[in-house]
């Protein structure tokens, strides 16, 4: 009787983690999509709000799923429409992060692509109007390729 009791409160314990698990995927999702749409509309703001609480999302997240891993034999307790559920909430998590990691590639490429952009014009112009001292210790408009460019960036 008392075993029973106790197997009856890890239940408990599991239904437990398996709710905080979906709600962490609705919150995560809820998240995401925001994160997504900012970053389509190139609105920075919105994506340095959302950082801090992206971050404390992840570590929650992480938590639950190596508890499940760990412990894979805990899900045996849901029904087959549960797990059918669970495993659909889960997929469309997957497929926002992967829809938010192609997002984020895309406006660090093109950002990596503008500074690029800025710097190669920028060494044109002093290549095109700078001197400096040759080789040989003679003063030359030619030999001024390796002059220093200092570019300031904030992303």
């Amino acid at each position: 009787m008392l075993f029973d009791k106790k197997m009856e409160m890890n239940q408990e314990d599991i239904r437990q983690k398996i709710a905080d698990y979906r709600n962490i995927i609705h919150v995560f999702s809820e998240l995401l999509q925001s994160e997504n749409q900012a970053l389509k509309a190139y609105d920075t703001e919105t994506i340095g709000k959302l950082f801090d609480k992206k971050a404390q999302i992840v570590g929650a997240y992480r938590t639950l799923v190596a508890f499940f891993i760990k412990n894979k034999e805990t899900l045996n307790i849901l029904s087959a429409e549960e797990r059918a559920s669970l495993k659909t909430e889960a997929a469309s998590l997957d497929d926002l992060l992967k829809e938010n990691d192609q997002l984020l590639k895309t406006r660090m490429e093109t950002s990596q692509t503008v500074m690029n952009s800025i710097i190669n014009i920028a060494k044109a112009a002093n290549n095109a109007n700078a001197t400096s001292y040759g080789s040989q210790g003679k003063y030359s408009p030619l030999d001024n390729s390796k002059n220093a460019i200092a570019i300031n960036r904030t992303l």
